[in-house]
């Protein structure tokens, strides 16, 4: 008796640790994709007339200014952000999943401007450092006991002040804030990662199968890509070598 009971509780936890892992898997698949997709979109916007479109090269200052075209393309991604929470409670996975594609392709275009001011060989170096990063804090967030809640809530705090001071210093122009804000960006993304993480997987518990549980690996999906993306970006600002 006691060890068909055993027998049982065991099959059950196999079960809710499968369940998980495909959980996990369709998240990062998810998420994979909407990098690919960045890249390609990027990788458009730097090798078609488009990026004269959105950017201004000043040869003779060396720089990079956007037109309006640029502005609303770099603006775009955060508008589609907030249609996309938006659209959670009502919209079907099908369309949530169309789009966080939509989605990663302006945010590709958004970034194309990096393509000509960084060197090829450093984009690829600073990805390969972002990728391993990513990837540690993941596991960390995914294996960690520790209730990770107050971390997260501190790093979302100082994510808006990221987002303040960097409008800010949209008119100052100060290097060295700019540089300030990359250093801090880096330590607050490293730690959202693995607070994102196991939110993620705390969710896993919460919610039912179908509909539900597919939106929510794909805003998860959408979470961990931003997470990645900034990450990225704030290294690449830091240790990217500029052409």
């Amino acid at each position: 008796m006691f060890e068909t009971k055993d027998l049982t509780e065991t099959r059950a936890v196999e079960m809710v640790d499968e369940g998980l892992r495909q959980y996990m898997i369709k998240i990062f698949n998810y998420m994979c994709v909407g990098l690919c997709i960045t890249a390609l979109g990027a990788w458009i916007g730097a090798n078609t007339p488009l990026i004269g479109m959105m950017f201004r090269v000043n040869e003779a200052a060396n720089t990079i200014s956007l037109s309006a075209l640029g502005w609303i393309i770099t603006l775009a991604p955060l508008a589609m952000v907030i249609a996309f929470n938006v659209m959670m409670t009502r919209a079907s996975s099908s369309s949530l999943q169309l789009m966080f594609w939509a989605f990663s392709a302006v945010m590709g275009l958004s970034m194309s401007n990096i393509l000509i001011v960084y060197t090829a060989s450093s984009i690829t170096r600073v990805f390969l450092i972002t990728a391993a990063t990513f990837g540690a804090m993941s596991l960390y967030g995914y294996s960690t006991k520790r209730d990770l809640t107050a971390m997260g809530s501190f790093m979302i705090m100082g994510l808006w002040g990221l987002i303040i001071a960097s409008l800010v210093n949209i008119f100052l122009q100060s290097t060295g804030l700019y540089y300030a804000l990359s250093y801090l960006s880096v330590v607050v993304f490293v730690g959202l990662t693995a607070y994102d993480m196991q939110k993620l997987k705390s969710l896993y518990y919460s919610t039912g199968e179908g509909e539900f549980r597919n939106k929510v690996a794909i805003s998860g999906a959408l979470e961990l890509y931003l997470d990645f993306i900034n990450l990225f970006i704030s290294l690449l600002r830091i240790m990217g070598d500029r052409r």
